[in-house]
């Protein structure tokens, strides 16, 4: 049985290809992992638990619960002073000229959430309809260490003579996945502020506001989760008296979802903010691949270890940018002896030399 399971796995494996790179799958596989996970933990506990509790006089509490979920609670804003003199932040008396503060979001954090990660996988979308299996046809079982030597002899000759004849071809191929890359960091930095604009302006600074609560002397501290994901909150019950007078209800509502939903945002405010870093390095890197031909020469040197580098040379100086990515990502899915003869084999092409018989 482990071995019919081990025979699959490594069947899956061969017949997967490479066609980008770590920082690209951070975004279409990590993120978009996390942000469905969290989606779902939250769909969990809004629609199967108990999302929202509210505690009021004279009207049925499944009615008031749904009441206030449906119309959204609210919280009145308080200074450092005051809430000395409060139980909960935010949930004081109300007076006249007093600022209200409407909590609807949390309503919408699955859907928001479920949302993010569809824009997340995007790119990486795009990018495999650009690619359209280009690169998996290209492999030709060449990823496979265990391989008849004819039939490698073979289809390194196919690649050879692809190469050859598509030379120079390859530049749009290439310039689609840079755009991917940069599509990549554009969609984080939006994500951010779409983030901020969807929590009323709080997510840029949150996680920084967390930490520096975290240093200050508990007495001191305003609790910036509190503020954003508060847990109890007001609402208000309008309902009419026994002589038709509009009876206003004040109701205290505990939101037990919004535990979940501060750590979930918390967790993400690092996450997009390293997400972007790690993107915007991936971008100065390409841009000193795309104007550095010595940086390009280097990284082919670096995945063609066992070729020659007179041969590398010989190869690198007849490609553009477009032959010289369509290598690299060969170079990834191609076993490394393959590879060198690969390599080989283009330079004698290319030269105008037979090509190298293997022993």
């Amino acid at each position: 049985m482990f071995d019919v399971f081990g025979s699959v796995k490594g069947l899956l494996k061969l017949d997967s290809v490479n066609i980008d790179n770590n920082i690209f799958r951070l975004h279409y596989k990590a993120t978009v992992i996390i942000l469905i996970s969290f989606s779902l933990l939250v769909t969990s506990r809004q629609y199967i638990g108990d999302p929202i509790d509210c505690i009021v006089e004279g009207i049925p509490s499944n009615v008031m619960d749904t009441y206030c979920w449906i119309t959204s609670t609210f919280t009145i804003p308080t200074s450092k002073i005051q809430e000395t003199d409060i139980i909960h932040p935010g949930v004081r008396p109300q007076y006249e000229g007093d600022q209200v503060k409407y909590h609807q979001y949390y309503q919408w954090v699955c859907f928001v959430l479920f949302f993010q990660a569809l824009l997340f996988y995007f790119p990486y979308y795009l990018w495999k309809s650009w690619e359209s299996g280009k690169m998996k046809m290209l492999v030709l079982d060449l990823n496979c260490p265990i391989i008849a030597e004819e039939t490698k002899k073979e289809r390194i000759k196919l690649l050879v003579n692809y190469f050859a004849s598509n030379l120079h071809n390859h530049n749009f191929y290439a310039f689609r996945f840079f755009v991917c890359e940069i599509l990549n960091f554009i969609n984080v930095i939006g994500q951010i502020y779409f983030v901020d604009f969807f929590l009323g302006g709080e997510f840029i600074t949150y996680g920084i506001d967390v930490i520096s609560m975290t240093e200050m002397e508990p007495e001191d501290r305003i609790d910036p989760m509190s503020k954003v994901f508060p847990k109890v909150t007001k609402c208000t019950f309008r309902k009419f008296g026994p002589s038709g007078t509009i009876e206003r209800i004040d109701g205290l509502c505990i939101l037990p979802l919004n535990v979940v939903n501060e750590k979930i945002y918390v967790f993400l405010c690092f996450w997009f903010i390293l997400l972007a870093v790690l993107s915007s390095l991936a971008l100065i890197y390409r841009l000193a691949v795309l104007s550095g031909s010595r940086t390009r020469m280097f990284l082919l040197r670096a995945q063609a270890q066992l070729a020659p580098c007179n041969e590398v040379e010989s190869v690198f100086r007849k490609c553009q940018i477009g032959d010289w990515f369509i290598l690299v990502l060969l170079s990834k899915n191609i076993d490394p002896l393959a590879y060198k003869e690969l390599i080989c084999d283009l330079a004698c092409r290319f030269e105008g030399r037979e090509e190298i018989q293997p022993a």
